[in-house]
């Protein structure tokens, strides 16, 4: 970088004033994105009430958002590293805004899931943005601790979508919540187009082949394919029970009442603003003492694990459990470190494109999928909904038992800081 000269291309500043610049209008994107992703598990009652539905049709209109916002991920990550945070996320949040009026105004199961669809896509790559101009603007050795203060807005989201929206629902229908959720999704648009700098100018863009290429060489190196299985499944799986899953078990297996479940998610939910507040407050100092992210992604994850064994097999302290199930969670966004340091920063983009996409992938077949099993189960059983939703975890909580003992496999191998390749 040229004395005298930011990473932005303008004239110097110091870093605490950059990310003082850069951090609200993101932090504001990401905290709608993940309100947006859980809201559904608080207004399930409502929804199952008014419309009819069943196990099946409820995790399918809930998953909705995540097949359109899987969907977005690599031309999302190609027009990132193309044209800029800048300029990319403000028009899907407009789609964003149109998605939750949509959604505040329909009148069936159809509708529902159309409106779901466009919040989905309008949200898809309210963390890529930031991850990508953390990429490009910062060191190494800085990001760890800078993605996981953008993880504490995404947890502020869904402390949001707990006890704050069922006490919303007690004055206000959910209709008149999505307006008020689509008319923040304007605002946060507009603030980061009026705010976060552009990328810096390329005198030759590449062409669309050579970004094209670029997502053929994230697909083929086997340290992708290494985070992949537990950061997909691993992260899919949690999204898709606290975005939806979560409320029914607590309600139909534990017994509480919705109050008591959304003060349990609450518990969860400030639980992973802990572990991302861990990060942003230590990962840095632990980097220059040789702990690093992968270090500390593996140890987040064995707490994640344990924690949903346990949830699963009913053991003592349920609360508890949920608590440290959310703290293990915390660790996802090392994902997107850990597979960077085997890539340059010119594919930041399509790189964490990549992995989000396997992780909301898994979202949407394991939120699908949940209520799929449970309705199985009772037709071919004659299963309570309970007893169906025993099923489903115990099988969601083995096949993420798997995907950590594939990471620990891999080790040895890929665990050592990669050194990126040459652009």
């Amino acid at each position: 970088m040229p004395p005298g000269r930011s990473r932005f291309g303008g004239p110097a500043v110091s870093v605490a004033v950059t990310i003082l610049r850069i951090y609200p209008a993101f932090a504001a994107g990401y905290l709608l994105s993940y309100l947006v992703r859980s809201v559904n598990a608080v207004i399930s009652p409502e929804l199952t009430r008014e419309f009819g539905l069943a196990s099946g049709a409820l995790g399918l209109l809930t998953s909705a958002y995540f097949v359109t916002f899987s969907a977005l991920q690599i031309p999302a990550g190609i027009l990132l590293d193309r044209y800029g945070p800048r300029r990319v996320e403000p028009v899907l949040l407009v789609v964003a805004a149109i998605g939750c009026f949509a959604f505040a105004a329909a009148d069936g199961l159809v509708g529902l899931t159309f409106a779901r669809a466009l919040i989905g896509a309008g949200v898809a790559i309210c963390l890529m943005a930031p991850l990508k101009a953390i990429a490009t603007w910062f060191p190494r050795d800085r990001q760890a601790s800078l993605s996981g203060w953008m993880m504490v807005a995404g947890a502020a989201g869904a402390l949001a979508a707990t006890t704050p929206v069922e006490f919303a629902l007690r004055y206000v229908d959910w209709r008149l919540l999505f307006v008020g959720i689509g008319a923040f999704a304007l605002v946060s648009a507009i603030a980061i187009f009026a705010t976060v700098p552009d990328l810096p100018r390329q005198a030759e863009p590449p062409s669309v082949r050579a970004q094209l290429d670029g997502v053929r060489r994230v697909f083929v190196e086997p340290r992708f394919w290494w985070i992949v299985p537990v950061g997909g499944l691993g992260m899919g799986s949690f999204m898709a029970i606290q975005g939806l899953w979560s409320v029914p078990w607590m309600m139909e297996v534990e017994g509480w009442t919705r109050a008591e479940a959304a003060r349990v998610l609450l518990g969860m939910g400030f639980s992973l603003l802990a572990g991302y507040l861990f990060l942003g407050f230590a990962a840095t100092r632990l980097a220059r003492r040789g702990i690093g992210s992968s270090h500390l992604y593996l140890a987040g994850w064995a707490l994640h694990v344990a924690a949903i064994v346990a949830i699963a097999s009913r053991a003592p302290a349920a609360e508890f459990w949920w608590c440290l199930y959310g703290l293990g969670a915390g660790a996802n966004i090392l994902a997107f470190t850990v597979l960077n340091e085997g890539f340059p920063a010119s594919l930041a983009g399509r790189a964490n494109t990549a992995i989000n996409l396997a992780m909301f992938g898994s979202t949407f077949v394991t939120q699908w999928g949940i209520g799929m099993a449970v309705d199985a189960a009772r037709a071919a059983f004659g299963w309570s909904t309970a007893e169906g939703l025993r099923f489903a975890f115990a099988v969601a909580a083995a096949l993420v038992s798997a995907t950590y003992v594939w990471f620990l496999a891999g080790w040895r191998r890929y665990a050592v800081l990669q050194r990126p390749a040459p652009n």
